[in-house]
């Protein structure tokens, strides 16, 4: 279901998302998840592929999301869980696991925080026709955790931890999320950089150099310090 929101497209995709509906994506486009998300970062992808670990049978018929975060979440009276907000944490970390974890988890929509390189979508998730959301801004996870309705499951709790356990939500209207990379490897954040760095020398033209400056500040790019 796709809506008009202002001059951002907003959609609203079930889970598993169809191959069609991750085909149709397009980069800046607005996502709202219903159906199964489930959690796996680092300790997770060490666990399945690095040393054999099996993941739930049927995993990809539930759900092909798989979001990078961190679950706040607490134990209720009755042994069930609560999840008040879930925070994301930086995908970049985890490309060299990404080959063998869509081969194995089946997931097609990978969310996180700040995005991956276009190589990488074009070397790993273009070929698993897999694509990337990234959360908004910072101080989103209270409101992220509204779309959580429930634990289905969590797996190597006690031997993970909270973190890095593998969490499997029930999730209803869950997001926003925006866009990063789409099926063909293009990726919004490279392309919003690539345009802020063509009009950039433009915006400097006729300043004369700041008189005090900090240890390695310039406005040529060529001797920036990161």
């Amino acid at each position: 279901m796709a809506a008009s929101g202002g001059s951002l497209k907003t959609v609203r995709l079930n889970c598993p998302v169809s191959a069609d509906a991750i085909a149709a994506l397009e980069i800046g486009t607005v996502v709202y998840l219903d159906g199964v998300v489930y959690t796996a970062r680092e300790s997770v992808y060490k666990r399945v592929v690095e040393d054999g670990g099996a993941l739930p049978d049927g995993l990809a018929a539930l759900s092909n999301v798989n979001f990078h975060c961190s679950p706040a979440a607490s134990v209720r009276a009755d042994g069930t869980y609560d999840v008040g907000a879930v925070t994301g944490t930086a995908s970049f970390r985890f490309s060299p696991w990404l080959d063998e974890w869509f081969a194995k988890s089946g997931a097609k929509i990978i969310i996180g925080k700040g995005g991956m390189t276009k190589e990488v979508y074009r070397r790993q998730f273009l070929p698993a026709g897999a694509v990337y959301l990234t959360t908004v801004g910072y101080g989103t996870g209270a409101l992220l955790g509204r779309g959580i309705k429930a634990v289905r499951d969590v797996l190597w709790l006690k031997e993970l931890g909270i973190a890095q356990a593998m969490w499997i939500f029930d999730v209803s209207n869950f997001g926003p999320f925006l866009v990063e990379s789409d099926i063909v490897g293009n990726s919004l954040f490279e392309r919003e950089n690539e345009e802020i760095t063509r009009n950039l020398a433009r915006h400097y033209e006729g300043t004369k150099p700041a008189t005090l400056r900090r240890y390695g500040e310039t406005d040529d790019r060529s001797e920036e310090l990161i």
